[in-house]
C-alpha cells in the first residue's frame, strides 16, 4: 500500500496537468476497480473543470466546477501517468502495461492522465464536495500528520492512559490520518522511542507529554518531509513487469534493515525486526526505549 508521501508526490505531479483543465472525455476500459464506478461516471465528468487537487490521508480529491469531487485511491498497485510520465520517483518501479490502463482522462489542453492498476484494488468515486467530511471514508479520520494540529499536546491527549503500543496508536487512522507502517518505524527511531512501549507511559500523571513524546511530532514531520524531498517534483517513468507501486528512493534508517548497524551516532545497537499485529516493525532495541 502506498504511504502518505507517495500519495502526496503523486498529487504534486498530477496537479500541473489537472488543476484548471477541463475533462474533455473519459475512457473507462472496464466497469469497475475494487468497486464499480458510479452510475454515469464518464458522462458526469465530461466537460467538468478541475478547480483543485488535494489530499486527505491517502485519498486524492479533485474538486470540480459542479460542486462534485472525484475521490481517488491508489489501492495496492495503482499509479497515474501523464501521457508517458509517471508522477513520483519510486524505490521500486510502477507498472505501465497497457492492459492495466483502466481509466483515461483526456484533457482539453491535449494531455492524457492515465490510471494503471494491475490488481484493481484502487477506487474512483464521485461525492458532493460539501459532503466529503460526512462520507464514511473521511468522517472518522484523525489529524493530518504534516499539519499544525499534530503536536505534543495532541499526542499526550491521544496517548494518555493507553496501554496500546506506540506503533499501534500511531497507525490508528482515527488519531492520525494517513500515517503508515514504514514512516511510523522511521519516526519512532528518530524520536528514540520503542514502538513496543505503551503509549500511556509517555504521558505524565497530569497529562503532559514526557520529553520523548515531545520529540515525536517533529520526528514524524521530518521523516515525511524527507521522503517528499527524496521523491522530488519531477515526473519520471519507471517500468516493472509486475506493475507494483513501490516506495521512494529514500535511505531508511531502520525499515527493512534487520541485522544492520543502528545509524544513530554513538549507538552500537543492531536493527531488530518484530511482528506487531501481523506487520513488521523495525527498531533499535539499544537506543529506542
Amino acid at each position: 500500500m502506498p504511504e502518505l508521501p507517495e500519495v502526496e508526490t503523486v498529487r504534486r505531479g498530477l496537479a500541473p496537468a489537472l488543476v484548471g483543465a477541463t475533462i474533455a472525455r473519459v475512457e473507462l476500459r472496464r466497469h469497475d476497480l475494487r468497486v464499480p464506478f458510479p452510475q454515469g461516471f464518464a458522462a458526469r465528468l465530461q466537460g467538468r473543470r478541475v478547480l483543485e487537487l488535494r489530499r486527505r490521508a491517502k485519498y486524492l480529491i479533485a474538486d470540480l466546477d459542479d460542486a462534485q469531487s472525484l475521490i481517488m485511491h491508489l489501492g495496492m498497485s495503482g499509479s497515474f501517468r501523464i501521457d508517458d510520465e509517471t508522477p513520483g520517483v519510486f524505490h521500486r518501479a510502477s507498472g505501465k502495461i497497457a492492459a492495466h490502463d483502466h481509466v483515461v482522462f483526456n484533457l482539453d489542453h491535449g494531455k492524457r492522465v492515465i490510471y494503471n492498476d494491475p490488481r484493481r484494488f484502487g477506487c474512483m468515486l464521485l461525492v458532493a464536495t460539501n459532503e466529503i467530511g460526512a462520507d464514511k471514508r473521511f468522517r472518522g479520520l484523525g489529524v493530518e500528520p504534516l499539519s499544525d494540529a499534530l503536536d505534543a499536546a495532541f499526542l499526550a491527549g491521544a496517548f494518555g492512559g493507553r496501554a496500546a503500543p506506540v506503533k499501534a496508536l500511531l497507525l490508528d487512522q482515527r488519531l492520525i490520518a494517513g500515517l503508515g507502517n514504514i514512516y511510523v518505524c522511521e519516526a519512532a527511531h528518530r524520536a528514540h522511542i520503542s514502538p513496543l512501549r505503551a503509549g500511556g507511559s509517555l504521558v505524565t500523571a497530569n497529562g503532559r507529554p514526557k520529553p520523548a513524546l515531545a520529540r515525536l511530532p517533529q520526528a514524524i514531520k521530518e521523516v515525511l518531509n524527507d521522503a517528499l524531498k527524496a521523491g522530488g517534483s519531477s515526473l519520471r517513468d519507471h517500468r516493472q513487469t509486475d506493475g507494483s507501486l513501490g516506495y521512494f528512493q529514500h535511505s531508511f534508517r531502520v525499515y527493512d534493515r534487520e541485522g544492520a548497524a543502528c545509524p544513530t551516532p554513538g549507538c552500537k545497537g543492531t536493527i531488530a525486526r518484530v511482528v506487531q499485529s501481523g506487520r513488521s516493525t523495525f527498531y533499535c532495541p539499544a537506543c529506542q526505549k
